[in-house]
């Protein structure tokens, strides 16, 4: 397989909603990519969808919600119900929380679950943006250090 096919990989994989960088980092570095290209990759696929989605969920989502087709109406009104459910705490943390939200390597806290949240709760675009990109490039180093065996190495010594 030619390095260029591996770095598609890498990037589609990144784009992948849940998987997103948690999983393209991984794979880069178990197809033998160097750390430092497999981040920049996967960190650029990953962000390449937020703009989007920032835009457009929120529209989405409402047109889903006077949809006669129930499946969209039910997956809508849960997500605007969870969402303002949830309002208080987004609010109190609003940038720095999503920031947190994203770097935290865990499923389902990657940049588009930031980005919908921050769509549904009209945050600033702008200051969105740059949590979730933060977000990210934190991801994707504390991935790239897990994947790398840094800190496997680390917590051993300790």
């Amino acid at each position: 397989m030619s390095k260029l096919v591996k770095y598609l990989i890498v990037f589609f994989v990144s784009m992948v909603p849940l998987i997103e960088l948690r999983g393209a980092v991984p794979i880069g570095t178990g197809l033998g990519l160097p750390w430092h290209f497999t981040l920049i990759v996967a960190i650029i696929g990953n962000c390449l969808p937020i703009p989007i989605i920032l835009i457009f969920v929120k529209k989405v989502l409402t047109w889903m919600r006077g949809c006669r087709i129930k499946l969209f109406s039910k997956v809508s009104n849960f997500m605007f119900e969870k969402a303002e459910k949830n309002r208080g705490k987004i609010d109190k943390y609003a940038t720095w929380g999503l920031f947190l939200f994203v770097a935290i390597p865990l499923p389902g806290t990657g940049a588009w679950t930031g980005a919908l949240v921050a769509s549904l709760f009209d945050m600033d675009k702008k200051k969105a943006s740059l949590s979730i990109f933060s977000g990210v490039v934190t991801a994707g180093i504390i991935m790239t250090l897990i994947s790398q065996g840094v800190l496997g190495f680390l917590s051993f010594l300790l």
